[in-house]
Parts: C-alpha cells; structure tokens; sequence
C-alpha cells in the first residue's frame, strides 16, 4: 500500500483535495448552526461565559441586537430546510451530472454554495435564513452524489476503496471546523462570520475546480471521445504509468493513437507540458483535429438511465435495492442520534465544567480521526466485511449503552457512545458513498447515486426527528432512559442481516457482470 502511494501523482492529489472541497462544505452547513443556535435565536448573546469575558474588551458599544427571533419550531424548521434542498440537490444531480459530465456539475454546486453562504450571512429573517439553508442544502446534496463518482474514475483502481472514504473524512472535517468556529464565534454578531466562511471555501473549490479536468471516464463513455479520455488519465496517472488495463475496462477500445498521431502527440506535449490550457483542452466539448478526421474505434455507449428506468430494469433493480438498503443502515443504526444530540446525552455523563461546546468538538474530532484511520480497511478486507463489522459493533455499542444509562453506569456509557462512533467510522460512514457507483455499470451510476443520496436524507429525517420524540416517550411509558438504544441494537441486527443475503461484495471483481455473478472471471 505504502509503494502504491508513492506512486499518486501531485496533481491526481490536488485533484482529490479540491473535489473533496464539494462534500467538507456539506459536513460544514449541516452543523453551523449547533453551537450559535442560543446566540442566533436571541437567547444569549455568547454560548460561553469565557470567550464572552475575553471579547468584553472589544465589543461594540452599540445596544443593537443582531440576531433573528424564533422559536424551538421555527428554528428546527431553519435547520431541517438544509436536508430537504439537499435531497432536492441529490434527486437532480445523477441524471444531470450523467449527461452534461462531472466538472459542470461540480462548479454548479460551488456557485450554490456560494450564493446560498451569501443569503445566510446577510439574513435578519427566517424566511430568508431559511433559502439560503436551502441553496446550500442543495450545493450539499449534489456534491455528495457527484464528488464520489470523480473520485471513483479518476483514482487509481487499487486505492479507490481508500479514495472513496475522502468523501465520508471531508464531510467530518467539515463538521470539526465549523463546531470549531462556532465555539468561538457564537456571540454577538459574529455568528455571522460562521456562515461567511462558507463563501470562501465554495469560492476556493470553484477556482481550484479550473485545474480540473473532466472525468476520463465519463468523457469515454459518454462522448465516446476515447482518445481524449486516454490523454487526460495518463496525464492524471503520470507520463510513464500504464493505464492500458484501465482503459480498456471502459469497454470502449483502447483509445490508442495512430503512429502517426502518436509521433504528433509527443511532439505537441513535449511544448506544451505544464500549461494550464492542456486542463482546458481536455474540459472542451469540440473533438481534437486528431480524432475528427475519422470515426473512435470504440463500442456503442449505452445510453443513460434515468431514476425510476434503473429501478425498472432488471440488471440494475437488485443494485437499488442494495445501495438503498445501505444508506437506510448507515442512518437508522442511529448515528445521528450521537453526532446530534450528543451535548444532551453527555450532560449528566461528564463533570458539569465540561463545556458543551468543547465536548461537541472532542466527539467531531473523534469522529473525523477514527475515519481517517480506518479509510484503508474497505481495499484491505473489502466492502462487505467492513460493513458488517461496523453494523454488528454498532449493534453492540447500543446494546451496552442502553444498559449503562439504565443502570447508571456513567463511565460506561460514554464509554460505548465512543465506540459507537468509532464502529460507524470502519464500515457504515464512508463504504455506502463507494458501494453506489460500483454496484451499477456507467450507464446508471448517476441515478444509483441519486437514490443513494435520496435513501440517505429521508432516513436522517427519520432520525433527526424521531429520536427526540421516541426516546422521551418510551422514558414516559416504561420509565427511566436508554430504552430507545434497544430499538437501535434491534435496527443493527435487522441490517446485519440484510448486508449478508442482499449486498454483494465488489472488492476484486473486474465488472459489474463480476459482481452480480453474471459473468465469471477467465484469469
């Protein structure tokens, strides 16, 4: 593994980096508003006595109030508007990013981005703070359907497993720098500098995206200019790597130039190697004068399939069902129930100086260090163990911390809510966002990874709603606390049991044929 990385080209890194961009600003929206929610709603005007005490010197003698008056619902509104722009962003994102190409769909989502930061910042009402959730919620939707698509077709086949888990180590990475600034900006009016941050990563992403290529793959596959998609991965791969095998997995034909073109070819790359405007070539929809002239030697593409056309076809109807059935686990294991309300769940755990603003932080970090780590196991041990190891510890964390807050056990539970974390981190954060472009051939990937994104926001709905209301009513009716991480223990079994008899593993399968058991390997 070590030898194989050392052979990634800068450039293929600064591509990962600034794709990643797209995904880390979901991670970053979805929790701006956890830390400066009391300072927003007009509750307080700091969430910490110390920074308030530290700030005092500086403030602003004015008795202006910049905040925005809401109540509980009303902010919960303001908050959940976020997913629904982002299953919105999802929905529309596959079939668009299928036909007009990846780099496109990339920059749109930075210009969401961007306008929606901007709406949020400059809101003083909730209607308007609430379009600019939106917008960003949509930026935040798209992203993490087309982000892990790029990433799967441009990184190298053996690390595409741990490529893959950039998207889930972006979006906590997100999610630590926001709950970071929120920490120390949540007062005042400097609120509003946490939504503003987030204009100036959507713009970083937007110009770092004009050193981008468009996808190889989808330039094959989709305009079959195959030539051109093989320039772009060597360049992408590095001058001296074979990229044959690759190619030809395209099932488009080899892309090879003539020896004639290819005698040009060097000559022409020889000069131009190095200068920004081969990035711009290789984005133009106007085929090269050297593959005008004369039909591609390359097969038919299939054309694309649509939402509901991936769910009527045969071949990809058990994909859906698959990559559905995951995203529902990732969710309804109950995750969210930790990353969400975690400050409630600790409050009566930890010693009261604890700040809950810095516990938030401690279990980002958590959170963000245990993916990190664990990123090279899918590649390693592959898809289908990860997700079970990660399904039957989260099963186990619940198990234990229902226990451990019924009886007290106040070590205990903290204890397992850790591990909880840590177990999600191994299999069901980041495999689902890989397993949904590699269950499916080109033609459906974009609609598989719209129902993917799509499964995934109702069933975080199902949680960020349903777990307050739940848990307090099952405390009501059979008394004490903890029942609910019973039905969570409950939910991971049934998932467990589903990723055994319905999801196929895809770790070493040449084809998606491979994968399904409708072809087998000759080699």
């Amino acid at each position: 593994m070590a030898a194989n990385l050392r052979d990634l080209t800068l450039y293929l890194v600064v591509l990962i980096i600034v794709s990643t961009l797209g995904p880390l600003q979901f991670g970053f929206h979805l929790a701006e508003l956890n830390a400066p929610e009391d300072v927003i709603t007009c509750r307080k005007t700091s969430i910490s006595s110390t920074i308030s005490n530290l700030l005092s010197y500086v403030k602003n003698s004015s008795n202006d109030v910049d905040c925005i008056p809401m109540t509980r619902p009303q902010f919960a509104t303001v908050s959940a508007i976020f997913t629904i722009g982002g299953l919105f962003g999802a929905l529309i994102a596959g079939p668009f990013t299928s036909a007009r190409g990846r780099w496109l769909s990339m920059q749109l989502t930075a210009a969401f981005y961007i306008v929606g930061s901007l709406v949020e910042t400059l809101s003083h009402s909730v209607p308007v703070l609430s379009t600019g959730r939106f917008l960003t919620g949509v930026g935040a939707g798209a992203s993490t359907v087309i982000v892990p698509l790029y990433i799967s077709e441009i990184a190298p086949p053996a690390q595409r497993g741990l490529f893959g888990a950039f998207t889930q180590i972006s979006i906590n990475l997100g999610i630590l720098i926001s709950q970071t600034l929120g920490y120390f900006l949540s007062h005042d009016s400097a609120w509003r500098w946490i939504l503003g941050s987030g204009v100036v990563v959507a713009a970083a992403q937007g110009f770092g995206l004009l050193l981008a290529p468009e996808s190889p793959k989808w330039t094959a596959s989709a305009k079959g200019d195959v030539a051109q998609a093989r320039r772009t991965l060597q360049r992408i791969r590095g001058k001296n790597a074979n990229i044959d095998e690759e190619v030809e997995s395209w099932g488009q034909g080899s892309g090879r130039p003539t020896s004639e073109e290819e005698s040009l070819l060097h000559s022409v790359e020889d000069r131009m190697e190095g200068l920004l405007r081969r990035d711009t070539s290789s984005r133009s929809n106007s085929p090269s004068p050297s593959t005008s002239s004369r039909p591609h030697p390359h097969k038919a593409s299939k054309p694309h399939l649509g939402f509901v056309q991936v769910l009527k076809d045969s071949n990809t109807r058990p994909a859906i069902i698959a990559v559905v059935g995951i995203m529902f686990a990732q969710q309804l294991c109950g995750i969210n129930s930790i990353i969400m309300y975690s400050v409630s769940l600790f409050r009566d755990l930890l010693p009261p100086s604890f700040s809950s603003g810095l516990l938030t932080i401690c279990i980002s970090i958590i959170n963000l260090g245990t993916t990190t780590a664990c990123s090279p196991l899918p590649d390693k041990f592959g898809r289908k163990a990860c997700l079970l190891a990660s399904t039957i510890g989260q099963g186990l964390s619940s198990l234990v911390l229902a226990l451990s807050i019924m009886f007290g056990v106040k070590i205990l539970s903290a204890i397992a809510a850790l591990f909880f974390v840590a177990f999600f981190a191994v299999g069901l954060g980041p495999v689902p966002f890989i397993l949904a472009s590699e269950l499916v051939g080109e033609e459906a990937v974009g609609a598989t990874q719209s129902w993917a994104l799509g499964a995934s926001y109702v069933a975080t709905f199902l949680v960020a709603f349903g777990f307050p209301v739940v848990n307090e009513a099952l405390n009501r009716a059979l008394g004490g606390a903890g029942w609910v991480y019973f039905i969570f223990a409950g939910m991971a079994a049934f998932w467990a049991l589903f990723i055994v008899k319905i999801v196929p593993e895809t770790k070493g399968k040449a084809s998606v044929d491979e994968v399904w058991g409708r072809t087998r390997r000759v080699d």
